[in-house]
């Protein structure tokens, strides 16, 4: 695995709109910089995600663009 901010630069790049964070535990996390929408939420977007490592949360974050275009 490489360096934290490299990782977080890589990660925030390919998810525009989303700001990239590790916890003390070692656990990734992202959270929307904006607001979503009743219909957005309604569709199961989420404000923030939370995976073990970065490979699961670049998979949550495609889950999630995924779902913003409806095709889930």
């Amino acid at each position: 695995m490489g360096d934290f901010d490299d990782l977080k630069a890589a990660i925030e790049g390919e998810y525009p709109g989303w700001q990239v964070w590790r916890s003390d535990a070692g656990r990734w996390y992202a959270t929307r910089s904006g607001d979503l929408t009743d219909a957005q939420l309604q569709a199961g977007c989420a404000m923030t995600v939370a995976a073990d490592d970065p490979e699961g949360l670049r998979g949550l974050l495609a889950e999630q663009a995924r779902g913003e275009r409806g095709d889930r």
